[in-house]
């Protein structure tokens, strides 16, 4: 089981990725040895999180989400969907 997860960081931007575990992931991001981008950014809370049942369906909304803009990914962290 993967999860597709999406943080805030204190500067308002968005970060996207894929883990096992959400909230170990999130710590990692929290203490540094995260993402690079979160490394420079301060990850202040998960915004939002969906599961799927492997690693390629996880990547493959990765990949789309990464896409979208701003906007459309603040609607899916309000309201579930873009």
């Amino acid at each position: 089981m993967y999860f597709l997860y999406i943080l805030e960081c204190k500067n308002k931007s968005l970060y996207t990725g894929i883990t096992t575990d959400v909230e170990r992931r999130f710590n990692e991001h929290k203490n540094g040895i995260g993402g690079h981008y979160t490394r420079s950014q301060e990850v202040v809370r998960i915004a939002y999180s969906e599961r799927h049942p492997d690693r390629s369906s996880a990547l493959k909304r990765e990949s789309q989400i990464k896409g979208w803009t701003r906007q459309k990914k603040l609607n899916l962290i309000q309201f579930g969907r873009p």
